[in-house]
């Protein structure tokens, strides 16, 4: 009710009233205008409960509207319940006993209050009864959970809203359904019969409709055998809405027990079975009896044995024997056996008649397939022969025609054909397996092979059976490969999980090497993916990694859900697509602005928006609400925000603005995961203008007696366009109504007031006018005096600690002398320790105020503060300053930035971030707080929350609160491990930092998928194995069980050559969680490491160390060079080189050498074998003048590798120089002196010569000495470098550059034996011995007469000592005594070093191997009576060890013979077996321990065999070689 008085009318009768009001502080806006003249009061009616109003009448009579009346107290109206009903309810199943209902708040206007919570109440939809209730006790919150309804069942729900005077209206109600779940009873009256002996059929009805608990979907027939209950056979039937329901399960197994039953399911899931029962399959007529056998065949009878069937299908009643003669089928016989007999004896054949003979089971269904053989009648049967011819044809990629040629069929038919073959790998050391079997087909030349693998190489054989036993193996077949096909089968275990907002990572086991169907490099993977929401094409990506595992789809829609499959393909096609499987992209912000923005301004402080909502394909995820952003143009330097809550409010009344103030606004939309795009182009939109307020820094710079000048500035808030101001002044003493007022214009910014009194004070008051009207005023005095000066500094400046808080603080202070001119304002400064500059905070302080509040500080920074007064003559100077004053705390401004969050173990993740930016901590950080949560139908109301808290060691550590964990750590812990978490979970987490004051805002949620990670250990017992000269077999055990972290899904095996990791690292990828690979083609002989890791689906484990495996040896493979040197008309040096791929340890080379047309109707093929690798030369001095030689070189490890084949012809080489003429030898005591003169130059100009031996005993040429000058014309050689006793010829051969000439004829044949002393010859030492004989014998005779004379005398008896120097003598035309046989010779090679020069390498006794093939044993005249094999006898090992040979092991320039023939170190020592004892073919090479030993030669007439000389042994010619 408001009641008022009369006014006085003016003089003119007062028309109506106009009743104004003013609700909670808004403008004044007309309520009642025309309220009759004889009123004095009225009822306000239309208000709104919990407001307040303020109220103002004015009278209006004919000449206007008069003033309005004072304004009333403002009263606030009671609070009464909400008069609307909340909005938009929204109610949705999330489980089966659950149901998610939203809504949003009744109307602003309809809150009648302060709103306290909602009401929800429930129950039965169309059933009356009383209602269950949920009490929402926050406004904030407008949704709720309903738990524990029943499942599959439809519910009214409706929602009122309460305040403090009481609960509101409820809502209309809505009705919804929790989800389906899966039925809880069986089906009813369940019948099952066996209708034959592979099918059951079911009888039965639904369930109760009530315990179906949705919609029904089916039924699932179920059976399983009594032996195996888990190979159940499951059928699904659908649901048939009319009577006895029935369904069958067929292919059952005959004559077996089965247990069967029934279920219900609905889309959830299955409900529970019926109670199982035993129905037995019918009988049926058994299989063919196995293992039909015979024995005892006579002329007349034989046995045939047999066992019982593998499929019985029935209980065997008997057997059934039967028997005719091949080919007559008017003679069969047929006897019935019992059931335990297993063999029978057939009598009354004819014999040797073929006959063939069957053998039946039978039940009571019949008798069952027949097994038939064929045999002959007195003939046994034998294993067959293999078969023979296998040709392949029809190559298809799953199939190829295998013909043949039936080997012998051991006297009776074949009964079966079977194929093996090695699949993929094919090799000697390679394993064959069984790939088909064809029966009952005994005359079969053709087979069909099914069911091979596409694009795989096969290499088949045979065998072929019949009742003895199966055939030995044919022969391999050619290789073939199957044509390339498309893969038959997709990627498996596709799995899909939201990657981030737009994109989707796509998991898969790719396929094993042996379903590529094609060429490994076509193969690759197609991914299929759309939105199952739109009819738009799907899109394709393509991955050309056949062993990648996983990929990450983008540029897909925010918050959208997919469907996916895969499929692989190869050069050939496409494979079969995967079943599909869904995704939804992440959650994110939404990506649009809200439309339709509009902005009104609606008084002079509030401005209304109002908006749409953002298009759907833009939300990105649930709109949570709308964030209004306004900022006053030009004035604020960050725009500010109001949040509307709740994605059903589209409008919002910005209030507390600045009056006529142009503001920029934009309404953004946002999710969980944070703020949206802002609405553009930004809305501006200006305040309402209102009276202005008051001009500021009013100071009087002029002061006069009796005038004083007034200057001002314009308000700091004109809240409006200022269209003047007015002055207004009296004397101070005067009556507060006498002022006199000048008004001047808008532009104006100073008035000089004058007539008035001096030495007077005077209230000057100063206001500004705007449309609205007068402006509050400002007030000043002034004193009329000339005796002014500047103000003293305000004193005593105090922050008390109560008015100090985070942001803000209270400055307090006592004025100075104002120095006779009053005060006007004072300015406050500010300075932030310890570095900053002082800042004016504010100089428009009124000049009445004592404090000052100094807001926009920084939490937890010191300042300092000073103060300035300003009067009319100018500025004081600067208070003395503060004490360092610190604002207190507050929360962190921002969360912690750069969080990742990834799975540690199948129950953990690791959450690892950055720590905010020091200026943003507002404090001393105490910790983290980790709040997570599972993400599942948004079926958790609360979120959980864990605490880390960083204690600081400088404020004391407050207790966390008791609904946190609490970890005490480092305060630079950025790392932490969240456990024991639900596998196979989405999990979303948040991170906040805190202080003492509290937490910060909140970072974006990140999700993480719980119960996968990557292998913790990687294997374990690594074992390589060599299985042969190319593989390596390598087994592990798995990581431990502890640290799989989920299911392995294969491993990774890495493989490299010890050394050149990098060169030669292979990976092999098994798909398959297999603990054993082999590793083929390898290089032989060769270590490598190997290293492994598992992986599961989250990826891969750590490798494990290395271990070693070496491959065996192989063959080596062909030597890297072939060389001929120093070719003469009859000798040669050839030389080679080591094999590049040795492949194992080098024990020897093979050299085989032959003429390529037969000389003098001979055709001889020698074969030479070197022990050791270092040898790698021979010298050959066997050759035929002019005739061109095929030499082949081998290596050998563990057998010959392949041949390196060159051929050379002997010399002379063309162009050489002719032969040397007049080769005259003579002879001296001590040495032999050649002579020669010069014959015919060749091409180029003669370098020098070289002289040939020949010695009697050996018969064939070699080089004798080398690098004889040219201008030479004779040589001189020792006796002693010749053996004894034999003659020698010699002869000189000319060299050039073109190479070796033709030799002079020989000389004449000179010996070698040197004149015996007479003191050597044999009967001047028989005369001596026996001189000295006789005189021995006198001395005894005397002194036996001279002690019988003298026996009583003592005597003394002189004893003669004699040094006696025994010397051998070998006889120099001896042989050394060789064995001749099988014309093999291995001899050792050693070294020898004497004063100071090398020697070169020689074949040791056990270093060569000769082997000649001769078309006739005639060669060289000699005729070989005897066995004609040249072979050493046994030899100690340690001749050719402890040599100079173990240090000199450079290898010779391609020939030896540059040393041989020039160093006088070498020698041959032959010793001469016992005379009579001599055979021209039978030689024994001598074997010496000398610690030097010197090589000698023996020599054969084929070839060349070095041994090293016996101890004693006479040197030889220097640099002579014997040949065969």
């Amino acid at each position: 009710m408001l009641s008022w008085v009369r006014p006085f009318d003016g003089n003119s009768p007062v028309l109506y009233y106009i009743v104004e009001l003013s609700e909670n502080n808004s403008p004044w806006k007309v309520h009642l205008s025309n309220v009759g003249p004889e009123m004095t009061g009225i009822t306000v009616r239309g208000l709104t409960p919990a407001r307040t109003y303020q109220f103002r009448v004015c009278a209006v009579n004919q000449v206007g509207r008069g003033q309005y009346s004072a304004e009333t107290s403002r009263l606030m109206l009671p609070e009464e319940p909400p008069s609307a009903p909340p909005k938009n309810i929204v109610a949705s199943g999330r489980t089966n006993q659950s149901i998610m209902v939203q809504w949003q708040p009744p109307p602003e206007t309809e809150h009648n209050g302060v709103l306290r919570g909602y009401i929800l109440r429930y129950r039965l939809a169309g059933l009356p009864g009383e209602h269950q209730q949920r009490n929402i006790t926050s406004p904030e919150v407008n949704y709720c959970l309903v738990t524990e309804l029943i499942i599959w069942t439809q519910y009214e729900i409706q929602v009122a809203a309460y305040n403090g005077a009481g609960l509101g209206v409820f809502s209309r109600a809505v009705t919804e359904y929790t989800l389906q779940g899966v039925p809880t009873a069986p089906p009813q009256n369940v019948q099952m019969e066996a209708v034959n002996s592979t099918t059951i059929q079911f009888l039965w009805n639904p369930p109760p409709q009530q315990f179906i608990n949705g919609i029904n979907q089916g039924y699932k027939l179920l059976a399983w055998p009594a032996e195996v209950p888990e190979a159940t056979t499951v059928v699904t039937i659908a649901p048939d809405f009319h009577g006895v329901h029935h369904g069958y399960i067929t292919n059952l197994k005959k004559f077996t027990a089965y247990f069967a039953s029934v279920l219900c399911f609905t889309t959830p899931g299955d409900g529970p079975p019926s109670t199982p029962q035993l129905i037995w399959t019918h009988e049926d007529k058994p299989g063919a009896v196995g293992h039909l056998s015979f024995t005892e065949i006579l002329d007349t009878s034989l046995k045939v044995s047999w066992q019982e069937p593998l499929e019985k299908n029935g209980i065997i009643t008997g057997y059934q024997v039967s028997w005719e003669v091949y080919g007559r089928n008017g003679s069969r016989l047929t006897h019935t056996l019992s059931n335990t007999t297993h063999e029978y004896k057939i009598k009354g054949l004819s014999s040797l008649t073929t006959y063939t003979i069957d053998v039946a089971a039978v039940t009571t269904a019949g008798a069952g397939l027949a097994t038939s053989s064929t045999i002959s009648s007195g003939v046994p049967p034998e294993l067959p022969g293999a078969p023979s011819n296998l040709v392949i044809s029809n190559i298809s990629p799953r199939s190829a025609t295998l013909q043949f040629r039936p080997g012998y069929d051991g006297k009776t038919s074949i009964s079966r054909w079977i194929v093996e073959g090695q699949v993929g790998a094919i090799g000697d050391e390679e394993e064959w397996v069984s790939l088909y079997e064809e029966e009952n087909e005994p005359d079969a030349q053709t087979l069909e092979i099914p069911n091979l693998t596409p694009y795989t190489h096969y290499r088949f054989r045979m065998r072929q059976v019949n009742i003895v036993g199966s055939s030995p193996v044919s022969q391999s077949s050619r290789v073939i490969q199957t044509l390339q096909a498309p893969p038959d089968v997709a990627p498996t275990s596709v799995t899909v999980r939201t990657a981030s907002e737009t994109s989707l990572r796509l998991r898969w086991v790719p396929l094993p090497d042996s379903q590529y169907n094609g060429n490994p490099e076509s193969v690759g993977y197609r991914i299929k993916y759309w939105r199952p929401d739109l009819q738009a094409p799907s899109l394709t990506q393509v991955i050309n990694d056949r062993l990648e595992r996983e990929f990450t789809i983008e540029g897909l829609e925010e918050w959208t859900e997919y469907e996916l499959q895969m499929q692989a393909f190869n050069a050939i096609g496409a494979g079969p697509w995967s079943a599909a499987v869904r995704g939804r992209t992440r959650e994110s912000v939404p990506s649009a602005a809200p439309e339709n923005v509009s902005a009104e301004a609606v008084s002079s402080t509030q401005i209304l928006l109002t908006w749409a909502s953002v298009p759907e394909q833009d939300q990105n995820g649930l709109i949570l609400g709308y964030k209004v952003l306004f900022r006053a143009k030009d004035l604020d330097p960050e725009p500010r925000s109001h949040v509307v809550r709740g994605n059903h409010s589209q409008s919002a009344l910005l209030a507390g603005l600045r009056k006529f103030v142009l503001y920029e606004l934009q309404v953004l939309a946002f999710t969980r995961i944070g703020n949206g795009v802002p609405s553009s182009p930004l809305i501006l939109e200006r305040t309402k203008d209102d009276a202005p307020g008051p001009p500021v820094r009013l100071v009087f710079p002029e002061v006069r007696l009796t005038s004083v000048r007034i200057v001002w500035q314009p308000p700091e808030e004109p809240n409006g366009i200022i269209l003047g101001y007015q002055i207004a002044y009296r004397l101070a003493s005067s009556s507060p109504n006498t002022f006199t007022t000048v008004e001047v214009g808008a532009t104006v910014r100073q008035f000089t007031a004058t007539e008035l009194a001096p030495e007077s004070a005077y209230v000057f008051r100063l206001s500004a006018k705007t449309r609205q009207g007068w402006g509050e005023p400002l007030e000043a005095t002034v004193i009329t005096t000339e005796k002014r000066e500047r103000p003293a500094p305000p004193r005593e400046l105090l922050v008390p600690q109560a008015e100090v808080t985070a942001r803000s603080l209270r400055l307090q202070w006592v004025p100075g002398s104002d120095g006779a001119s009053p005060i006007r304002y004072f300015t406050v400064q500010v300075r932030e320790l310890p570095r900053g500059e002082w800042q004016t905070y504010s100089s428009s302080i009124s000049h009445e105020a004592t404090a000052c509040a100094v807001e926009r500080l920084r939490p937890f920074t010191s300042y300092k503060l000073r103060l300035k007064a300003t009067n009319d003559i100018g500025d004081s100077d600067f208070s003395a300053e503060t004490d360092a004053v610190t604002t207190l705390q507050d929360v962190p401004g921002e969360p912690p930035s750069f969080i990742s969050v990834t799975p540690h173990t199948t129950s953990s993740v690791l959450i690892q971030w950055r720590p905010p930016r020091d200026e943003s901590l507002n404090g001393l950080l105490q910790g983290y707080r980790i709040y997570y949560r599972e993400l599942e139908s948004e079926a958790s109301a609360a979120t959980v929350s864990k605490t880390l808290k960083t204690p600081s060691a400088l404020r004391a550590e407050l207790t966390a609160q008791s609904s946190f964990k609490t970890v005490n750590s480092s305060s630079t812990l950025t790392t932490y491990e969240l456990t024991h978490l639900k596998k196979y979970r989405r999990y979303e987490v948040i991170l906040t930092a805190y202080n003492i004051i509290g937490e910060s805002p909140a970072s974006a949620p990140v999700e993480v998928f719980v119960g996968e990670a990557a292998p913790a250990m990687a294997p374990q017992n690594i074992q390589v194995t060599p299985l042969t000269a190319s593989q390596l077999e390598v087994t592990w055990d798995p990581p431990p069980p502890e640290s799989q972290n989920g299911n392995i899904q294969g491993y990774k095996v890495y493989y490299w050559e010890a050394e050149s990791q990098n060169e030669t690292e292979k990976m092999k990828v098994l798909f398959l969680p297999e603990t054993m690979v082999k590793l083929k083609n390898l290089t032989s002989h060769t270590q490598y490491l190997v290293s492994i890791s598992a992986f599961n689906a989250a990826g891969d484990g750590p490798q494990s160390d290395p271990r070693q495996g070496r491959t065996h040896q192989a063959a080596p493979g062909t030597p890297s060079f072939l060389a001929f040197s120093e070719i003469t008309s009859t000798t040669l040096n050839v030389s080679w080189g080591e094999p590049a791929a040795a492949n194992g340890v080098l024990q020897g080379y093979r050299v085989v050498y032959e003429p390529l047309a037969p000389v003098q109707g001979v055709s001889k093929v020698v074969t030479v074998d070197v022990n050791g690798n270092w040898q790698r030369w021979l010298k050959v001095r066997d050759l035929t003048k002019g005739v061109t030689y095929f030499f082949r070189v081998q290596a050998r490890t563990i057998a010959y590798g392949p041949e390196l084949q060159a051929n050379v012809t002997a010399g002379p080489a063309e162009g050489s120089p002719g032969s040397p003429r007049d080769v005259l030898v003579t002879k001296s005591a001590s040495e032999l002196t050649l002579q020669w003169t010069e014959g015919n130059a060749g091409r180029t100009p003669t370098t020098g010569y070289v002289i040939e031996a020949r010695p009697s005993d050996e018969g064939l040429w070699d080089m004798f000495v080398k690098d004889i000058p040219r201008s030479a014309t004779s040589y001189s050689v020792s006796l002693d470098k010749l053996r004894q006793g034999v003659t020698y010829e010699f002869r000189v051969v000319a060299v050039n550059q073109a190479g070796y000439g033709e030799p002079s004829s020989p000389s004449m044949a000179v010996s070698a034996q040197v004149e015996t002393p007479f003191y050597e010859e044999w009967w001047f030492l028989l005369v001596m011995a026996l001189s000295s004989l006789i005189v021995i014998l006198l001395v005894v005779f005397a002194l036996v007469l001279h002690g019988q004379n003298r026996r009583y005398r003592s005597c003394s008896t002189g004893k003669s000592i004699s040094n006696m120097e025994e010397s051998v003598t070998l006889d120099n035309g001896g042989f050394a005594a060789l064995e001749l046989n099988s014309r093999h010779l291995n001899v050792k090679n050693t070294f020898s070093k004497k004063n100071g020069t090398r020697s070169p390498p020689r074949p040791s006794p056990g270093g060569l191997h000769y082997s000649d093939e001769d078309i006739c044993n005639k060669y060289n005249g000699t005729v070989l009576t005897e066995s004609a094999n040249l072979k050493e006898k046994s030899v100690d090992a340690s001749e050719s060890e402890g040599t100079d040979s173990e240090s000199e092991d450079v290898p010779p320039q391609h020939s030896f013979v540059n040393h041989y023939m020039s160093d006088p170190t070498y020698y041959n020592s032959w010793k001469r077996r016992a005379p009579g004892g001599r055979a021209p073919h039978r030689y024994e090479a001598v074997a010496g321990g000398e610690a030097g030993p010197h090589l000698h030669t023996v020599v054969t007439t084929q070839s060349a065999v070095f041994a090293p000389a016996g101890p004693g042994a006479r040197t030889p010619l220097t640099g002579f070689s014997s040949f065969v």
